[in-house]
């Protein structure tokens, strides 16, 4: 079982070495070949130099526009305020 085991293993290691050399020698080609490939491309795209290209509209959002500025504000009685807010007493005791 283990001498099987080995030799599967044999001829995976070696199936496997194949693989990489070729792999390598794909990369190594595709690298030579990038040299061919001219640095820039044309795309038909619009001149950036072409004042009269169509451009998208530019928008202005403020960041601060819901808000609304609360001071000066008139404090109010701070005992009037804390009572606004308690729990009510229960009647029922």
């Amino acid at each position: 079982m283990i001498t099987l085991l080995g030799a599967e293993f044999a001829a995976a290691s070696t199936a496997r070495g194949r693989h990489f050399l070729s792999s390598c020698l794909l990369a190594a080609a595709a690298l030579a070949l990038t040299g061919c490939i001219p640095a820039t491309t044309y795309v038909a795209t619009a001149d950036p130099a072409d004042p009269a290209a169509k451009v998208a509209a530019a928008g202005y959002r403020s960041t601060i526009a819901p808000y609304t500025g609360l001071r000066p504000a008139a404090p109010a009685p701070w005992r009037d305020r804390n009572d606004a807010v308690t729990p009510q007493p229960k009647q029922d005791r």
